[in-house]
Formats: structure tokens, sequence, C-alpha cells
């Protein structure tokens, strides 16, 4: 149905406040329809598929890592067998001049491959008014004609601003918005479709095409790969107890203390700029100095502020309390290759050392017996979750301890824990220096796993779960 002005208002109210008390991912999911609940519907219906196309293409055409675009298929083969013109949108990394017309022709390899002839799939161009948030009829007109089974691409959701107006709005901003909100999703269900189907897993921030658009919509649900992640292995994760956790955005303090918030986790194995952070807070409580080298520079593009300290001291204090054991590094590896047991001022480190490698694996076989003593009890195998790389390991120089760690999830899988892995560069490193068999899954999105493994629900999961009720 069409939606007025104030109930955007509200809509978007409730996607932005902080969710305490809203049901956790399990019970959402109970609540969000899955593809086959719309086998009901004819021929010819149209139905938004929200991709996760946000995939990285070569000079040449080609692709390294395609597993988000195959992750579309099964739901998109699902859609032509049942005649349905389905409407694919989605974005390319953050660049609004990426086009998805690449994409739309890697996923007719991808579907021809699986045996589905869908046609050729179009990419609409300009399909909404960035000033306005009306959706143009030149889309309108471009889906009109399709006839049953085919595919039909909006390009790239980042090329309007307007996509992204949601990330950092507050309730004082809702008014302004909403007019353009509310024009953009009954725009959609008047011009387009009135299905929305979520496939877009790695999709995790408050795009309006995720979390607006189900407002309007008759029917929703979740596409056929994501809804086996979410109902499966990221609930799985959520009970992970060791934590591997690297990277060089400080962000990143902010998703591990939402995963400490969780109460699950007994030990945090920490490196990169994160570990450094946690170094300088662990140095300021036992009343000792630590040198962060250019990351406690102001003019460093790597700094660390004070409030970020402060937050690492919070988060040693209260973990501690509360039996969490934080493995922070001892040893680092500098600029020239070489080992050294602290950072020198104006240095940087590259990755963790020789002594830190042995601490991970001594931790490593002290959390595999901690399993063993859990399974002799009867509470099942312990889950692990691994994320990041810990240092600069596009380089051979900088990359021992990130191929060496893989070593240790291979060991852990094979002691009967489970280890998932978050998607980017922890993927990318189990891809380079070992196999998906050496653990117990791959994610094909690090950020989405990072918000489900806090305490708030992702934005996706709590527009679905919403429209579900609505």
């Amino acid at each position: 149905m069409s939606v007025t002005v104030q109930q955007i208002q509200d809509w978007c109210a409730r996607l932005i406040e902080k969710s305490p008390d809203f049901p956790p991912l399990a019970e959402c999911v109970t609540k969000i329809p899955q593809l086959d609940a719309l086998a009901d519907l004819p021929a010819g219906t149209r139905v938004l598929v929200r991709g996760d196309t946000d995939v990285v293409f070569d000079d040449d055409g080609s692709i390294e890592d395609d597993s988000r675009l195959r992750a579309l298929i099964e739901t998109l083969k699902f859609g032509v067998a049942k005649g349905w013109v389905q409407i694919l949108y989605g974005h390319r990394g953050r660049k609004p001049e990426l086009s998805l017309a690449p994409v739309a022709a890697y996923l007719k390899k991808l579907l021809a491959d699986a045996g589905v002839n869908c046609g050729e799939i179009q990419v609409v161009g300009d399909w909404m008014s960035d000033e306005t948030g009306e959706i143009l009829d030149v889309a309108k007109a471009a889906v009109a004609k399709l006839p049953n089974g085919s595919i039909i691409l909006l390009e790239n959701t980042r090329k309007y601003k307007l996509e992204q107006a949601l990330w950092k709005a507050n309730p004082a901003d809702l008014p302004g918005l909403a007019p353009k909100l509310g024009a953009y999703a009954n725009g959609m269900r008047d011009k387009l479709a009135k299905v929305h189907v979520n496939e877009g897993f790695a999709a995790s921030n408050r795009d309006l095409s995720s979390t607006v658009v189900p407002l309007t919509m008759d029917r929703v649900a979740l596409g056929k790969y994501i809804d086996g992640e979410v109902r499966t292995h990221l609930q799985k994760t959520q009970q992970a107890e060791l934590v591997i956790f690297s990277g060089m955005k400080l962000e990143k303090i902010d998703d591990l203390q939402a995963i400490l918030n969780r109460g699950q986790v007994k030990m945090v194995i920490a490196a990169g700029l994160l570990a450094l952070a946690l170094k300088k807070a662990d140095a300021d409580l036992a009343g000792q100095s630590f040198e962060m080298g250019v990351a406690g520079q102001p003019d460093s593009k790597i700094y660390i502020p004070p409030e970020r300290i402060e937050q690492s001291r919070a988060m040693l204090t209260n973990g501690r309390k509360h039996g969490v054991e934080f493995v922070l590094p001892i040893d680092f590896i500098l600029g020239d290759g070489q080992p050294g047991d602290t950072i020198p001022a104006g240095g940087a480190q590259f990755d963790v050392g020789p002594k830190t490698i042995a601490l991970h694996a001594a931790k490593v076989d002290e959390f595999i017996r901690y399993h063993q003593q859990k399974v002799a009890a009867g509470k099942g195998p312990a889950v692990v979750f691994h994320n990041g790389v810990f240092g600069k390991f596009e380089e051979e120089l900088f990359a021992i301890a990130t191929r060496k760690f893989i070593d240790q999830l291979r060991k852990m899988t094979a002691a009967g824990l489970l280890v998932y892995v978050g998607g980017g560069e922890g993927g990318a490193a189990l891809h380079k220096y070992g196999d998906e068999s050496w653990v117990t899954h791959c994610f094909t999105a690090g950020g989405t796993i990072l918000k489900a493994l806090g305490t708030e629900p992702i934005p996706y999961i709590k527009a679905l779960y919403l429209a579900a009720k609505h």
C-alpha cells in the first residue's frame, strides 16, 4: 500500500533508533517469509530483488571473486522459472560512477551456466530523481515492456545520494527527509513492483533500497542464499567464544565492544590498529608506557585519538571483570621486515612478530582443550569467529602471521570446533593461504557479520521483520 509522509517518518524512526528490546535474529527470521512463500505469485509478477552486486571487475572484465554474484543465482533462477519479471538493484562500492553493466553481463553468463535462459539483461541508467525521490517514467516503461521470465537491472543505487540518506540521520532530520523517502518508496511500488525480495547479504547499511522500500510492499521475503546464511551460519556465529579480531579501521573497536556486550566471548586475539589501541590502554592501566609510533601522532593517517584509548581502557576493564581474556601482540614486524618488542617513535608495525605467532599457537591449543572439556560435558562444540588479517598481508614480507594463523583455523576445525570466517580480507587470506574446507563456513560479507554479532539488529533484517508484521 502507498504510505503517507508521517508513516515514512515513523518507520524511519524505528529503523534508526537504538533497539535493545528488538527481537533477536532467531526470532526475526521466523517472522520473515522465505522465497518459497512467494511461489503462489503468478507469471508476469513484477518482483524487486535487492541484490549484492558489490564486486570488483578487472579492466578486461574478469572478476577475481564472484561469490556474491553466484549467491544471487538460485533466487534469480527461481524467479525465472516462475515467470516473474525480476528488477534487480544494488550498488558497486561507494563510487557513483561505477556501472552495473558488467554485472549484467556476468550474471547472464552465470545463469546460462546454470541452464537458465532469461534473454538479455538490460540496465536502466537513470531511474530516480535525486532531488525529489521520484521514480522516473523511463524505468516504469522499461519494466512494463519486458516479457515474463525477464531480468532487468537498475543502475548503481549509489549514484544517488538519497540512497544513503539514513546512514547518519537522527530523528531531527526525518521531517525534512520524509517527503523524498516517501516519494521513493511509493514510486517503487506504483511504477515498478509490489513485491520485495532481499538477496543483498552484504548490504547491511541503512540503504533506502534495503530498509525503506519494504514498507510499501504487499509481500516481502528473504532470498535463497541470505535465508540460509541468517537462519544457520549467522545464528551459530553469534555463539562465538573465541574472537580473532584485527584491522586498520578504528571503527572495529565499536564492533568488538558490541560483540563483547553479548556476553558470550571468553577470549579475544587482537592485532592491527585495534591491538595498538588495546596495548596502549593496557599499559595505561598497568601504569606503564607504550609507544604506538606513527599511530600516536595526530597528523598520521592511522592516528589513534585519546578517546579511542579511553574506550579501549573501559573495554579491557569491563571485559576482564566478566572473564574475557585479551591476547595482545608482544612483538611486531617493523617497516624493514625485522621483529622488535617495541615500536620506535615515528615507526610503524606491519605485522605481528614471531613471539606473538608462538603465543597465538599456544592460546589456540588452550582453547582447543577448553572445547574438548566442553564436549566431554555434553555442551556441544565451541565456536570461533575470525575477522581480518594480522598485517599488510598483500606483501609477502608482512604476511607470515596471517598465513600461519590460517593453519591454526584448520587445526581448530580438525579438532571439532565450529570455525567461521568473516568476508573481506579474512576471507581473501583464507582463499590465498588455505581452502574453505579448512573452516566451517566463510561468509561473503565482513561488515554484515560484525553487525550481526553485536546487539543491534542488521538494518535490513529489522526492516523486513517490521514489514512482515506491518
